[in-house]
């Protein structure tokens, strides 16, 4: 199948999504917050609170109406490349939300390709909520004729120690919990699959590893007080297995918070060139 750039511009219908508190309290299970450190994020008595990278999960319906669009709903070969979110107010606990999604751009790299995806979440009375991004590279779809992506801007990392430097154990099972928030595909499930695209076992989710980046930084620079993040955005550069331990880690530089994430078992970043902004 080839890209079709006829596509990009065609948009979704608004999908209404209604979640209420135990979604977010799944979702926060799901990226691994701790009841030690994270209880914010896993009672109702204190909220709970929306780490922003649930902005995802709202996007969801109209990501996956794009997938039917674009791919036939064939998700085999495809990975995720980069993700980015933009909060424009603060993610309530509950509510009736509804999303809409684009096709931005397909691009060339001949031997592989890639499509840009974004939404818009708004309140049922019409105001801004999220705004996220999604790349996704097609593993098999290059060499149609189309333009290269437009480089983005990589932001450097300095010599200066970071801002904090964390762990985080992933769970054999997390992937399979992960799932439960929406993203059904095989991949994260299904050792056969993951053979058949090139993986020996299946791997996390590359939004698990993001939500995890969210939260941690969420905790450490801005007091478990999730609303203060405002952005974030990075590559997924290599994938990430169940049972993993990651480290991340931040950095303050001109444009804001430099983030990454390494596998500490294999000594290879996973999550790079990543962009924070945060509140205060």
């Amino acid at each position: 199948m080839t890209l079709d750039p006829k596509k990009v511009g065609q948009k979704t219908e608004p999908h209404r999504v209604r979640y209420v508190d135990r979604d977010v309290l799944l979702y926060n299970l799901a990226i691994g917050a701790e009841a030690e450190r994270d209880l914010p994020l896993l009672y109702e008595g204190f909220g709970p609170k929306v780490v922003p990278s649930f902005a995802v999960i709202l996007a969801w319906p109209a990501i996956t109406e794009l997938f039917d669009i674009v791919m036939g709903g064939d998700l085999s070969g495809i990975v995720h490349g980069a993700q980015s979110i933009r909060l424009h107010r603060p993610l309530p606990p509950e509510a009736e939300v509804f999303t809409t999604g684009r096709i931005d751009g397909f691009y060339d790299l001949k031997r592989l390709a890639v499509s840009v995806l974004s939404t818009e979440t708004r309140t049922a009375g019409g105001e801004l909520l999220a705004e996220t991004e999604w790349e996704v590279v097609h593993l098999t779809e290059g060499g149609f004729g189309g333009e290269k992506p437009p480089k983005k801007p990589r932001p450097p990392k300095p010599d200066a120690a970071p801002l904090f430097e964390v762990e985080v154990e992933t769970r054999p099972e997390q992937a399979l919990l992960y799932r439960l928030t929406g993203d059904r595909n095989p991949l994260h499930a299904d050792p056969e699959f993951a053979k058949k695209v090139g993986f020996d076992r299946p791997i996390l989710h590359g939004l698990c590893t993001f939500g995890i980046v969210a939260r941690v930084l969420t905790r450490e620079l801005a007091g478990n007080e999730p609303s203060k993040l405002r952005a974030l955005r990075g590559q997924f550069v290599k994938p990430v297995f169940p049972g993993e331990t990651l480290v991340v880690r931040a950095h303050r530089i001109d444009e804001g918070i430099r983030v990454e994430a390494e596998v500490e078992e294999r000594g290879e970043i996973v999550f790079g060139f990543g962009l924070a902004e945060l509140e205060g």
